[in-house]
């Protein structure tokens, strides 16, 4: 790996794409949003490669994170995604993915789920340029305010380390090394997605 990357990066070339292309730059939009809330809260007690690397699957399981879809997912649904090696078949998780989709749902009537968790940030990425890996944060008070709030609106598998990997994840936090390449794409402007 070269010299100034973010060490989490690594060999792996789906997880130096995600880092280079995506970790750390601005996104917005409902699925696309719904869909990073839900990898970071499947990866509980795992970790992101094994993530990344069935994220197609659930992209199919989860019909593109449509969440009007998904809301109306019943128990046979549920029976059926326990068995898709696509996915991490955790009944809790899946479960709260439907469950989380009903609520995003819900926070259309006042802004959707975009000015929901972008408000924690007041609409613009808090930058942090660490010096290594050791400084950077497993939660701070934006993750902290982030999971309250969720967890306020009845989401779940959001608690705070969960939730502030979501903010790095989105850009709402960009916490790439000081002198990483990708930093300067990440927080370049009209880097947002």
């Amino acid at each position: 790996m070269s010299e100034g990357w973010c060490t989490w990066r690594g060999d792996d070339p789906l997880m130096a794409a995600y880092h280079d292309e995506e970790w750390g730059i601005p996104t917005h939009g409902e699925a696309e949003l719904f869909e990073m809330l839900t990898l970071e809260g499947a990866q509980a007690g795992l970790s992101w490669h094994t993530i990344l690397h069935r994220r197609e699957g659930y992209r199919s399981a989860f019909q593109g994170f449509d969440a009007e879809v998904v809301a109306t997912f019943d128990d046979s649904k549920v029976t059926e995604l326990l068995a898709d090696p696509g996915i991490i078949r955790h009944r809790g998780k899946i479960e709260s993915t439907i469950a989380n989709a009903s609520r995003v749902l819900e926070l259309r009537d006042s802004g959707g789920l975009d000015a929901f968790v972008w408000d924690v940030v007041g609409g613009t990425p808090f930058v942090r340029r660490p010096r290594s890996t050791a400084e950077v944060p497993a939660t701070d008070a934006r993750g902290d305010e982030l999971s309250k709030r969720l967890r306020s609106a009845g989401f779940r598998f959001v608690g705070p380390t969960t939730a502030y990997a979501f903010c790095q994840a989105a850009g709402l936090v960009d916490d790439h090394l000081d002198g990483c390449p990708a930093m300067s794409a990440s927080s370049a402007p009209g880097s947002h997605r």
